[in-house]
């Protein structure tokens, strides 16, 4: 992280209003897009700003400002988890539209379709290592979760998307 930011971080601390909307501009987009891999289009903005709003609240206990950006993205993350749980005891995995006969023969595959049936944590695992190229570590601060409970999840939803994607050459 730059000074710049690490500035920034220290001035939303002590209460600059100011200071925290550049933040949260600078990291608006990605954490959409992160949230949209786990909770889906409908939810994603709502989910970022329910974490943003969070973070804001919880700023002073941020010790390290250079950890600015791990550390709000795994608030954000708990946020689009726990709408992922809510959301999954209202539409059972059953309503989730299967591809019919008439599908476009030419083999496209609808990867968001195939995504939103894996666990959410599996699909933010996903996320974060396929479109931001965070490491095992990186990706274990930003979830809260061990480097090794990363690599578990990665693996296990790949194996879940050759499942589905076995099925769907069926």
């Amino acid at each position: 992280m730059s000074a710049a930011l690490a500035e920034l971080v220290q001035q939303a601390q002590a209460g600059d209003a100011d200071a925290f909307a550049v933040l949260v501009e600078g990291h608006w987009e990605r954490l959409v897009r992160f949230a949209r891999s786990v909770v889906g289009d409908s939810e994603a903005e709502d989910a970022a700003q329910e974490g943003l709003v969070a973070a804001w609240r919880a700023l002073s206990s941020l010790a390290e400002p250079a950890a600015f950006s791990a550390w709000v993205t795994r608030i954000v993350g708990r946020r689009c988890l726990r709408r992922a749980r809510r959301s999954a005891r209202w539409l059972p995995l059953e309503l989730v539209a299967e591809p019919s006969a008439e599908a476009d023969p030419s083999g496209d595959i609808d990867v968001a379709a195939i995504l939103r049936r894996l666990a959410p944590r599996q699909r933010a695992v996903l996320h974060l290592t396929v479109v931001d190229g965070m490491t095992d570590s990186e990706i274990g601060a930003a979830l809260g979760i061990a480097p090794a409970s990363v690599r578990a999840h990665r693996r296990r939803a790949r194996e879940s998307v050759g499942r589905l994607l076995q099925k769907g050459d069926s």
